[in-house]
């Protein structure tokens, strides 16, 4: 197999990258992990088994292609691996020890790690962060075992470890996973001045009106610039609830304004969405008025949680935000969602 830096070459020299000094710096660390996992494993009656490389914790602000080097590392290995978005895997996780439990299955940790860990020799996470107090109690054992077993973990974050489930309840109880992430991983910061997301988005349209044909046309465009035509369904838990984003990739979304706004979802969903989400594509916003009153306050508060954690948003809509709701109960208050929307258009909005 290629090394991670050829392939990085390789791929600058097909146009398909722009080089990055901060990208190259953290090549050496995909290296070491690719190159031990390419050894052969030598096993006998008293032979033991090499000792797991240590994994990489690589963190850093949107944008500085963080998922863009998984991939390509992933795309360097030749052991089995899994790539998966964090909040994926923890839902399954979740989902497994419940199936278990339910079968009289006292401690599923144990068994739920042990089918992990002799499915594949490396995970390689997306955007690791955890908001969820459920995931916040099981990782650190679930984690543990995982290393034990010889798995080696490589994940993205926006976040330094120490800064994980930060203000969480029962904060305490969690803080020897972070240590244990410390122990197991190199944690390397992935410092850029620049966003690729935003140069790629950087003097472009993000919001058509009206929406229809011509519309998605050129969000279409824009989508595949973005995600380089690669997508995956995101489904985030809060609270007995599916937040579902039907496309989705390196922290890129996409989703119908009925998805987001159509169901009974309220603050707490959207603010986890605004979580897991960098930029977010809605689609075909209705006009709005008093027969569609309660999508409407949902959407104000969706833009209330995109706008504070400073997510780009590209829409297509009815008409321009300030002619979106007229008329009827909650127009007045729809003006500053309106100054939201507009604001939110600016260049350099979210940088």
């Amino acid at each position: 197999m290629q090394s991670v830096a050829d392939t990085y070459e390789a791929r600058v020299a097909e146009g398909k990258l722009i080089p990055d000094d901060a990208q190259i710096a953290a090549l050496p660390e995909l290296e070491r992990i690719r190159a031990a996992l390419a050894q052969p494993v030598k096993k006998g009656l008293f032979r033991k088994a090499p000792e797991p490389p240590k994994g990489l914790y690589l963190w850093g602000g949107v944008g500085r292609g963080k998922s863009m080097l998984m991939d390509l590392f992933v795309d360097t290995l030749g052991v089995t691996a899994r790539r998966v978005h964090f909040h994926a895997f923890m839902q399954e996780i979740q989902a497994e020890i419940h199936r278990l439990r339910s079968d009289g299955v006292e401690d599923p940790i144990k068994p739920v790690a042990k089918a992990v860990s002799d499915a594949v020799r490396l995970l390689a996470f997306d955007e690791m962060q955890i908001t969820d107090i459920t995931d916040a109690m099981i990782v650190g054992r679930l984690f543990q075992q995982l290393f034990d077993a010889g798995c080696v973990v490589v994940t993205t974050s926006n976040r330094v470890p120490d800064d994980l489930y930060k203000d969480g309840l029962n904060r305490q109880l969690f803080l020897p996973f972070i240590a244990l992430l410390k122990e197991r991983m190199v944690v390397k910061e992935l410092v850029s001045d620049r966003d690729h997301r935003q140069d790629r988005l950087a003097g472009a349209q993000v919001y058509f009106t009206p929406y229809g044909r011509e519309a998605r046309g050129q969000i279409d465009a824009l989508w595949s610039e973005l995600t380089h035509d690669n997508e995956d369904t995101l489904t985030l838990r809060v609270k007995g609830r599916e937040v579902t984003l039907p496309r989705y990739h390196n922290g890129v979304a996409r989703a119908s304004f009925f998805d987001l706004c159509g169901r009974a979802l309220g603050p707490a969903d959207y603010l986890a969405l605004a979580e897991a989400v960098r930029v977010l594509v809605i689609e075909d916003i209705p006009q709005l008025s008093r027969q569609n009153f309660n999508e409407a306050k949902r959407f104000v508060t969706l833009i209330d949680a995109l706008y504070e954690a400073r997510v780009k948003v590209i829409a297509s809509a009815a008409a321009v935000p300030e002619m979106l709701y007229v008329e009827g109960t909650g127009s007045f208050e729809f003006e500053r969602t309106a100054s939201r929307l507009r604001e939110m258009q600016a260049a350099d909005w979210a940088v």
